[in-house]
């Protein structure tokens, strides 16, 4: 069901039903002001279609951009920027390693970008996930395991690039409520918010809205 949007002129664009809710539970755990809708593009190739498209429409103000950078974060960088520019933003060469935050005084609006898990190396929302597993977990290295002993007996049926998923997911499939999603792992607590990517994002997040009553 297409979750309704509330809030024209700001806009946050994920790539799937996971990145939404790791975007909502996160502001819950930070109090961030719910000023923007997070809107799942159902895939890249739909979220890059929707950027010019967004631009269109007058009331916007803010538009937000999270992506994976799957296996060329330089790639998915340039492709994003392309874009950007083509709608009237003067958009570096290079993604800041905080992320993109960029206003452009000729058309009023603001944008930012976030490439997963850290604006730098390759992966996806699950690397991202992968950060804030406690250093102390006990279960972790032996989830590690798992995954390694079945890829050396060539048991995986998962694609190389789908390898963190497998690794997050078979972790999370032992926690004490097995299977939960990565969005409420964050909520019950599994994962810690302290580490340094996840409060560099954090800050990401609430400057690129933080204007909007």
């Amino acid at each position: 069901m297409k979750i309704k949007e509330k809030y024209p002129r700001q806009k946050l664009l994920v790539e799937g039903n996971d990145d939404q809710h790791v975007i909502w539970a996160l502001c819950e755990k930070y109090k961030i002001t719910e000023n923007f809708d997070v809107i799942d593009s159902r895939g890249y190739d739909e979220l890059i279609k929707e950027i010019p498209l967004r631009f269109k429409t007058s009331d916007l103000k803010t538009l937000g951009i999270i992506v994976d950078a799957d296996e060329n974060v330089q790639q998915r960088w340039e492709a994003l920027r392309d874009r950007l520019r083509n709608v009237g933003f003067s958009v570096p060469d290079e993604i800041p390693s905080s992320g993109l935050l960029l206003s452009d005084d000729g058309i009023k609006r603001k944008v930012g970008v976030w490439i997963m898990p850290d604006n730098k190396t390759n992966g996806i929302l699950e690397n991202f996930i992968s950060f804030l597993v406690p250093s102390d977990d006990r279960l972790f290295p032996f989830a590690q395991s798992s995954i390694e002993n079945i890829e050396s007996a060539k048991f995986n049926r998962y694609k190389p690039k789908d390898r963190q998923k497998a690794l997050i997911h078979t972790w999370l499939a032992w926690q004490e409520d097995p299977g939960t999603p990565l969005g409420l792992s964050i909520t019950k607590r599994y994962l810690t918010t302290d580490e340094d990517i996840c409060q560099t994002f954090i800050e990401w997040l609430q400057t690129l809205f933080a204007e909007e009553a």
